[in-house]
Protein backbone atom coordinates (compact mmCIF):
# COMPACT_ATOMS: atom_id res chain seq x y z
CA UNK A 1 0.00 0.00 0.00
CA UNK A 2 1.47 3.26 -0.83
CA UNK A 3 1.77 6.27 1.79
CA UNK A 4 0.64 8.75 -0.55
CA UNK A 5 -2.86 7.08 -1.14
CA UNK A 6 -2.61 6.87 2.68
CA UNK A 7 -2.46 10.42 3.34
CA UNK A 8 -4.96 11.29 1.02
CA UNK A 9 -7.37 8.87 2.12
CA UNK A 10 -6.66 10.54 5.91
CA UNK A 11 -6.77 14.15 4.60
CA UNK A 12 -10.31 15.43 5.23
CA UNK A 13 -9.78 14.90 8.97
CA UNK A 14 -7.41 16.65 11.55
CA UNK A 15 -3.99 16.11 11.97
CA UNK A 16 -3.82 14.22 14.99
CA UNK A 17 -6.66 11.80 13.79
CA UNK A 18 -4.76 10.59 11.14
CA UNK A 19 -1.74 9.91 12.78
CA UNK A 20 -3.86 8.21 15.43
CA UNK A 21 -5.85 6.29 12.77
CA UNK A 22 -2.82 5.41 10.36
CA UNK A 23 -0.64 3.84 13.28
CA UNK A 24 -3.13 1.27 13.90
CA UNK A 25 -2.76 0.23 10.13
CA UNK A 26 -1.14 -3.42 10.18
CA UNK A 27 1.50 -2.73 7.63
CA UNK A 28 2.32 1.08 8.31
CA UNK A 29 1.60 0.99 12.57
CA UNK A 30 3.72 3.90 14.20
CA UNK A 31 6.88 3.20 11.86
CA UNK A 32 4.77 4.97 9.20
CA UNK A 33 2.45 7.20 11.20
CA UNK A 34 5.54 9.17 13.00
CA UNK A 35 7.19 9.83 9.93
CA UNK A 36 3.84 10.87 8.63
CA UNK A 37 2.96 12.92 11.41
CA UNK A 38 6.61 14.45 11.78
CA UNK A 39 7.06 15.24 7.69
CA UNK A 40 4.18 15.59 6.44
CA UNK A 41 1.62 17.13 9.00
CA UNK A 42 4.51 19.21 10.85
CA UNK A 43 3.08 18.06 14.48
CA UNK A 44 5.60 17.94 16.89
CA UNK A 45 8.07 15.02 17.42
CA UNK A 46 6.24 14.51 21.19
CA UNK A 47 2.63 15.05 19.88
CA UNK A 48 3.11 12.35 17.14
CA UNK A 49 5.60 10.00 19.37
CA UNK A 50 1.76 10.02 22.00
CA UNK A 51 -0.87 9.53 19.07
CA UNK A 52 1.25 7.01 17.28
CA UNK A 53 1.82 5.38 20.60
CA UNK A 54 -1.86 5.36 21.50
CA UNK A 55 -3.08 4.43 17.69
CA UNK A 56 -1.04 1.34 17.56
CA UNK A 57 -1.97 0.15 21.32
CA UNK A 58 -5.42 0.30 20.00
CA UNK A 59 -5.90 -3.23 18.43
CA UNK A 60 -3.62 -4.79 20.46
CA UNK A 61 -6.37 -5.77 23.19
CA UNK A 62 -8.67 -7.32 20.37
CA UNK A 63 -6.25 -8.59 18.55
CA UNK A 64 -5.20 -10.53 21.61
CA UNK A 65 -8.73 -11.62 22.53
CA UNK A 66 -10.02 -12.23 19.37
CA UNK A 67 -7.22 -14.50 17.91
CA UNK A 68 -7.97 -17.41 19.69
CA UNK A 69 -11.60 -17.64 19.07
CA UNK A 70 -11.38 -16.92 15.05
CA UNK A 71 -8.66 -19.88 15.21
CA UNK A 72 -11.18 -22.05 16.87
CA UNK A 73 -13.96 -21.09 14.86
CA UNK A 74 -11.65 -21.55 11.43
CA UNK A 75 -10.56 -25.41 13.06
CA UNK A 76 -13.84 -26.65 12.13
CA UNK A 77 -12.71 -26.66 8.61
CA UNK A 78 -10.20 -29.68 7.43
CA UNK A 79 -7.78 -27.29 5.62
CA UNK A 80 -7.59 -24.92 8.68
CA UNK A 81 -7.42 -27.15 11.48
CA UNK A 82 -4.53 -29.18 9.65
CA UNK A 83 -2.79 -25.41 9.35
CA UNK A 84 -3.05 -24.61 12.99
CA UNK A 85 -2.21 -28.01 14.05
CA UNK A 86 0.86 -27.62 12.19
CA UNK A 87 1.32 -24.35 13.36
CA UNK A 88 0.89 -24.80 17.03
CA UNK A 89 3.55 -28.06 16.88
CA UNK A 90 6.10 -26.03 15.27
CA UNK A 91 5.89 -23.28 17.90
CA UNK A 92 5.77 -25.52 20.74
CA UNK A 93 2.48 -24.12 21.61
CA UNK A 94 2.95 -25.93 25.26
CA UNK A 95 6.30 -24.25 27.41
CA UNK A 96 7.13 -23.54 30.72
CA UNK A 97 6.89 -20.80 33.37
CA UNK A 98 10.14 -19.59 32.35
CA UNK A 99 9.76 -19.96 28.24
CA UNK A 100 6.87 -17.72 29.79
CA UNK A 101 8.84 -14.60 31.03
CA UNK A 102 11.75 -14.85 28.45
CA UNK A 103 9.05 -14.72 25.60
CA UNK A 104 7.59 -12.14 26.98
CA UNK A 105 11.00 -10.08 27.21
CA UNK A 106 11.88 -11.51 23.65
CA UNK A 107 8.24 -10.66 22.21
CA UNK A 108 8.74 -6.80 23.54
CA UNK A 109 12.26 -6.87 21.74
CA UNK A 110 10.55 -8.44 19.05
CA UNK A 111 8.10 -5.67 18.39
CA UNK A 112 10.51 -3.09 19.46
CA UNK A 113 12.65 -3.31 16.07
CA UNK A 114 11.21 -1.02 13.34
CA UNK A 115 11.69 -3.61 10.29
CA UNK A 116 9.01 -4.74 8.04
CA UNK A 117 7.27 -7.60 9.94
CA UNK A 118 7.61 -6.90 13.16
CA UNK A 119 5.44 -4.65 15.21
CA UNK A 120 2.01 -4.70 17.31
CA UNK A 121 0.30 -7.04 14.75
CA UNK A 122 3.14 -9.20 14.23
CA UNK A 123 3.77 -9.56 17.94
CA UNK A 124 -0.04 -10.20 18.64
CA UNK A 125 0.52 -13.21 16.17
CA UNK A 126 3.21 -14.44 17.85
CA UNK A 127 1.50 -14.60 21.39
CA UNK A 128 -1.01 -16.11 20.50
CA UNK A 129 1.04 -18.69 18.70
CA UNK A 130 3.45 -19.55 21.68
CA UNK A 131 0.90 -19.13 23.79
CA UNK A 132 1.62 -16.59 25.63
CA UNK A 133 -0.53 -15.13 28.66
CA UNK A 134 -2.84 -11.80 27.84
CA UNK A 135 -1.55 -9.86 30.62
CA UNK A 136 2.09 -10.76 29.49
CA UNK A 137 1.49 -10.48 26.20
CA UNK A 138 -0.22 -7.04 26.31
CA UNK A 139 2.55 -5.91 28.65
CA UNK A 140 5.51 -7.20 26.04
CA UNK A 141 3.44 -5.45 23.37
CA UNK A 142 2.95 -2.71 24.89
CA UNK A 143 6.78 -2.42 25.95
CA UNK A 144 7.52 -2.88 22.66
CA UNK A 145 5.90 -0.30 20.75
CA UNK A 146 6.74 2.33 23.06
CA UNK A 147 10.12 0.84 22.28
CA UNK A 148 9.52 1.54 19.08
CA UNK A 149 8.41 5.05 18.78
CA UNK A 150 11.31 6.02 20.56
CA UNK A 151 13.38 4.62 18.19
CA UNK A 152 11.28 5.91 15.62
CA UNK A 153 10.94 9.14 16.53
CA UNK A 154 14.53 9.87 17.23
CA UNK A 155 15.26 8.85 13.86
CA UNK A 156 13.09 11.05 12.24
CA UNK A 157 14.26 14.27 14.68
CA UNK A 158 18.02 13.25 13.84
CA UNK A 159 17.53 13.07 10.40
CA UNK A 160 15.93 16.08 10.28
CA UNK A 161 18.51 17.84 12.03
CA UNK A 162 21.44 16.28 9.69
CA UNK A 163 19.86 17.02 6.67
CA UNK A 164 18.72 21.13 7.76
CA UNK A 165 22.38 21.14 8.53
CA UNK A 166 23.35 20.36 4.92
Amino acid sequence: MNLDLIVSVFSGIPRWLATILISTLPIFELRGAVPVAIGIYHINPLEAYVLAVIGNVIPVIPLLLFLEPVSNYLRRYRSWDRFFEWLFTRAHHTHSESFERCGTIALALFVAVPLPVTGAWTGCAAAFVLGIQFKHALAAITAGILIAGIIVTTSIVCADTILSCI
